[in-house]
């Protein structure tokens, strides 16, 4: 096959991007050291986490001299993520570290004032029809297609300046900010989004890029309203709870306030519920239009070596043909391998991440550190899971999961904790309740709420809060709205609702009724009861914007 070379610098989840690579009929050649860059026709930058991070990964490698060599010379070169923002002057994110100054303009924050930040999801990239190339399209791209995004700072767009230079400019807005989504001039190419995870369609612009195939003139669909079509979709992630079974092997499984043995009728559980194989499964999802795939390993393997931890092969497995984001969760803690070898989280992180994870869950060790946080008088230690790796790689590849369940009492006046007043009194008709975070999967309860926990784990870096609710789950009688909505108003962070979708109804009512960035189903899933498809029809009949999967690339 023929080849293009890949600079990696510790770079996040780079098997997703070689497999996407491959995927389209090139071979991956590692750049090593600088000299290498000497050697490579086509080259691809990736980035993920902090811009001042890997600027001064590649500037103490000695890499951005000979990257700027590279793209003087007329060579292909394509930026991805971050390596989007280092064509440009510096970013407000770490104002004393330059980017290679390519373009004359810097990155800027979102506002967070109204919205969500970090922007996590699928968001269009729209031609600004203005540029050298009009209203055709360059590399692929689609302004029918929608393509996942994972960041918190910017190029923010101006009509027609960068234009003016030559560039051509494909944007997204969020909220309302209008912001560069992908850029092209002459042998350069870069996307803001990640190509490699954003299925048939930027599988299509990796292709296009390394076959030199920059100007296409798209037949945009005009059935709908542009307000209707582009901009921020309406994210549908299904979850797959991944554990041993009594005879050893990895399956799907599924309980009632997580309890997942399988009831006979006579004893208190019989055999492990099986509902399928995670891969498979995987891929499955995918293909009905999953925006993303969480695992979650609710065995954690506490007797395998980390290195030979089966979720890890589940990861590369999966990467290999589901081309949207994968979530790992359990176990991504300090942990000590049988042999006594001391292994941090962040390094457990990492060996995920090398697998084919772009995110990382972390549960009960979040809550602990959370308690920790507090007793310290709210002062962060740097050494917390969620602190270290989300300074390695950035707050958007940390998820913090956290499993509430409600405590009713008669007023705000008899806890401490923050209270809410709930539309569904208790059987003793208490009408307030807090919601007390647990650990351990909801076996053992701690002092603190979950505003508590949201408000300490954003402070730590976390880049999203999945938001579970021991009471939903298994009941299939819908999200916990009243919950969802009272986390909101404590964080900025992105919030997944959790725990209790039984119908596709279910999703439109928690879009409609909370803020939420994200829904997540299971069992509804696993039996085949309905498919994402289904889900995803059913929003997009309510007048919701949803992602509908491609095929063809």
């Amino acid at each position: 096959m023929p080849t293009v070379h890949l600079l990696d610098y510790v770079a996040g989840n780079v098997r997703s991007l070689v497999n996407a690579i491959n995927k389209v009929g090139y071979d991956v050649e590692w750049v090593k050291n600088p000299e290498d860059l000497k050697n490579a026709d086509k080259l691809i930058l990736p980035g993920v986490g902090h811009f001042g991070h890997c600027l001064s990964q590649l500037s103490e490698g000695g890499y951005l001299e000979p990257i700027k060599k590279h793209i003087d010379s007329g060579k292909p070169f394509m930026g991805i993520c971050v390596g989007l923002q280092a064509l440009f002057e510096g970013s407000e994110e770490d104002p004393d570290v330059p980017g290679l100054g390519l373009i004359q303009k810097r990155m800027s924050k979102f506002d967070d004032s109204a919205k969500s930040v970090p922007h996590i999801g699928w968001n269009s990239a729209m031609n600004t029809s203005v540029g050298p190339l009009g209203a055709q399209s360059f590399c692929g791209l689609s302004p029918d297609s929608k393509y996942y995004y994972v960041h918190s700072y910017a190029a923010f767009y101006t009509p027609g300046v960068l234009e003016k230079d030559g560039w051509s400019v494909a944007t997204a807005t969020y909220g309302e900010e209008e912001f560069i989504g992908a850029i092209a001039k002459g042998n350069i190419f870069a996307t803001q989004f990640h190509p490699e995870k954003s299925g048939q369609a930027g599988l299509r612009t990796i292709r296009a890029f390394l076959d030199g195939d920059q100007m296409q003139s798209p037949t945009p669909d005009t059935s709908v309203s542009r307000e209707k079509k582009y901009g921020l979709t309406r994210r549908v992630i299904a979850c797959l709870d991944v554990r041993t079974n009594d005879s050893g092997d990895l399956v799907v499984t599924k309980g009632d306030q997580y309890d997942v043995r399988e009831k006979d009728g006579v004893n208190s559980g019989g055999q492990v519920r099986n509902l399928g194989k995670p891969v498979d499964m995987a891929k499955k999802y995918y293909e009905q239009g999953a925006d993303e795939v969480t695992f979650l390993n609710i065995t954690s393997f506490r007797n395998c070596p980390v290195a030979d931890t089966p979720m890890l092969e589940i990861l590369r497995r999966a990467s290999e043909t589901v081309f949207v984001p994968l979530t790992i969760g359990g176990g991504i803690k300090d942990t000590i391998d049988p042999d006594g070898t001391c292994i941090s989280a962040l390094d457990v992180a990492t060996m995920y991440f090398k697998s084919g994870a772009d995110k990382v869950s972390i549960g009960s060790d979040a809550v602990i550190a959370a308690e920790q946080y507090y007793e310290a008088g709210e002062k962060l230690s740097g050494k917390t899971a969620i602190e270290t790796i989300s300074r390695a790689y950035g707050n958007q590849a940390v998820v913090v999961s956290v499993d509430p369940k409600r405590v009713y009492v008669n007023g705000p006046e008899d806890t401490k904790h923050h209270t809410i007043r709930t539309q569904y009194p208790n059987s003793s008709g208490q009408s307030f309740c807090w919601y007390q975070c647990t650990i351990k999967g909801g076996r053992e309860a701690r002092d603190l709420d979950v505003w508590q926990l949201a408000k300490a784990v954003e402070a730590m870096g976390a880049g999203e809060l999945l938001l579970n609710c021991i009471d939903k789950d298994g009941s299939n009688s819908g999200f916990d709205l009243e919950l969802i909505n009272d986390v909101k108003t404590a964080i900025k962070i992105p919030v997944i609702a959790s725990s209790g979708a039984g119908n596709p109804g279910h999703f439109a009512e928690v879009f409609e009724r909370t803020t939420t960035d994200a829904a997540l189903g299971a069992g509804m899933f696993h039996r085949g009861e309905y498919t994402v498809s289904d889900v995803k029809d059913y929003l997009s009949g309510q007048g919701f914007l949803v992602r509908k999967p491609e095929t063809d690339i």
